[in-house]
């Protein structure tokens, strides 16, 4: 037997590997940056999942949207199916921002919620972006994850964390 042939089953393993911890955004979620101020401000992961992270994620999402729409939170009962246009209305709200420039900003939006990720200029830059996504009309809550400034890890994922 050729020695090619002896390795080409670990390569088979070692392929399947990779390929199920390439991460994807599964669920199509929106995921966008808004301002790239903040030099060496770090890139979050946002919704990019292994298919390990996604079979996890599937039930809580799942779930999530029906208990909204039976509560009578939702209009419909995807909680995830208008999350494309609310965050074009987001978007253009943070563009609009005073000064927003001077920021490192990434934006995800999943059912409603509006997370917010990178560095600000100042803390009052950070307060002004977090309001500026809370008054957006349809938005339910805003988690805002921004550093003010760089020089200690992150409070969110990145690729390489």
């Amino acid at each position: 037997m050729r020695a090619w042939a002896k390795t080409l089953p670990a390569l088979c393993l070692v392929a399947a590997a990779v390929q199920a911890q390439e991460r994807r955004n599964w669920f199509g979620d929106p995921f966008f940056q808004v301002a790239a101020g903040v030099p060496g401000c770090p890139a979050p992961l946002g919704p990019l999942l292994t298919e390990e992270e996604q079979r996890r994620e599937a039930h809580w999402r799942i779930e999530r949207g029906t208990s909204c729409w039976l509560a009578g939170r939702c209009a419909d009962s995807n909680a995830f199916r208008g999350d494309g246009a609310l965050a074009a209305r987001v978007g253009s709200a943070l563009a609009a921002l005073s000064g927003i420039a001077g920021n490192s900003l990434w934006v995800t939006v999943q059912a409603r919620w509006v997370f917010l990720q990178g560095c600000a200029a100042s803390a009052a830059q950070a307060a002004a972006i977090e309001a500026a996504a809370r008054s957006v009309d349809g938005v339910e809550a805003v988690v805002p994850a921004l550093d003010i400034g760089i020089g200690r890890p992150p409070r969110y994922r990145t690729a390489d964390r």
